[in-house]
């Protein structure tokens, strides 16, 4: 029973974590968007599959920011390649439509190439985010500015479920640690009973 709690609180955790936190956004829609920042109609997302030479920041990216994308843009494509060139560049690809936005020209890196992001249909403009050395919540940064995305923040519910859940899985870990002090306790008494009764023995055996 006490395994079905722990794997209840687990899976409520990450469904938790992926509607709130860095990431937890909506990109501008054709309804709502604007000539200065218009619809996006797509990401992807490249870097080497190791994290050193500066591409630690993107595959946390990877793992944090793009399952909240994408659980709040359902109809916005999201691809990822994973390269295992560690000099090769981490990049991010921002599509949209019809023309990139105002702030793309500061922001995207121009003589960035990404070979393995897709080419932009006609009725596309991609904008590259040069994201290496950069670590995740910088590089959520230049999206947000990039796209004008409007972060959706915690419910005060879910704010609460979640300093729940962490209080419970922090308790969780002060009960493993006690636990496995008490077994280590009885195993380094069993040890020394026995040791002492192997004494015995060989000064009955002198």
């Amino acid at each position: 029973m006490v395994n079905v709690f722990k794997r209840m609180r687990k899976l409520k955790t990450k469904l938790l974590n992926v509607r709130i936190g860095t990431g937890a956004a909506v990109f501008p829609a054709a309804p709502s968007a604007t000539q200065e920042f218009p619809a996006i109609t797509r990401l992807h997302l490249t870097y080497a599959r190791k994290i050193y030479g500066g591409h630690q920041g993107a595959r946390h990216f990877w793992r944090n920011c793009l399952p909240r994308l994408k659980y709040h843009n359902p109809g916005i494509p999201m691809t990822v390649r994973q390269t295992e060139d560690q000099d090769g560049p981490a990049a991010l690809s921002v599509y949209f439509a019809q023309k990139t936005s105002t702030t793309a020209a500061s922001l995207a890196a121009e003589d960035l190439k990404d070979a393995h992001a897709p080419a932009p249909a006609d009725n596309e403009q991609v904008a590259v985010l040069d994201v290496r050395n950069l670590p995740y919540t910088e590089i959520w940064n230049k999206v947000k500015n990039l796209t004008n995305a409007t972060e959706i923040p915690a419910t005060a519910q879910e704010a609460a479920e979640l300093r729940k859940l962490d209080e419970m899985a922090a308790k969780s870990k002060t009960d493993r640690t006690r636990i496995a002090a008490k077994r280590q306790a009885k195993k380094d008494q069993e040890r020394m009973l026995k040791e002492a009764r192997e004494q015995v023995e060989r000064l009955k055996q002198l």
